[in-house]
């Protein structure tokens, strides 16, 4: 079986250039995650290595599949220098072990909470999984692999959380744009709901 991760450091080192600094986490049975930083202008980004070492599997299944099913990693863009937001490498860590931990399937749509601020007096503790592509294409994998998918996390506030799970994804997001909210501001204060 071919070693994903190499192959992933690889994709987000050209699509974002080199990382100045990386951190590991381990949780109790779960593989070992990475957190990678990457500097472009004022921007800062934090993208995961090793979620896609294994395939999410569906938590339904008596046994999950080690070689079929969707491999991702996360990247998490913000504003550098308004907020601590190198303490949010654990928060990835933890959301990126989700699948193993939990049996989850991490996928553009879904809602992921660590129950406590991304960062400290971050007003997120939860993010929006958002559509990839855009910033790190997809990794192509030998077949029967699929592909690894670089998703990228949108910091939600609480109440934009709670009014996601009643209107859907695709309605926050278009608020957002409508109210032309600077996702990447590592402070901002959630867009109007009413």
């Amino acid at each position: 079986m071919v070693d994903v991760l190499p192959l992933v450091e690889a994709r987000l080192r050209t699509a974002l250039g080199e990382p100045d600094a990386r951190a590991a986490v381990t949780f109790l049975g779960t593989d070992r995650i990475e957190v990678l930083r990457f500097h472009e202008d004022d921007i800062v980004r934090y993208a995961t290595l090793g979620m896609s070492a294994q395939p999410m599997s569906d938590p339904t299944a008596v046994l999950a599949d080690p070689v079929e099913g969707p491999r991702a990693e996360l990247v998490l863009s913000v504003r550098a220098g308004l907020a601590d937001t190198d303490k949010a490498l654990r928060a990835l860590a933890v959301l990126a072990a989700s699948p193993q931990v939990e049996g989850v399937i991490v996928a553009p749509g879904a809602s992921l909470d660590v129950g406590e601020p991304l960062w400290p007096g971050a007003p997120f503790s939860s993010v929006l999984v958002a559509e990839p592509g855009g910033l790190v294409e997809d990794l192509a994998l030998d077949e029967p692999l699929d592909p690894v998918r670089f998703l990228p996390l949108l910091p939600m506030t609480a109440n934009e959380a709670a009014w996601k799970r009643v209107h859907g994804a695709q309605a926050l997001q278009e608020r957002w744009l409508t109210h032309g909210t600077d996702l990447r501001d590592p402070s901002r204060k959630s867009v109007p709901l009413d």
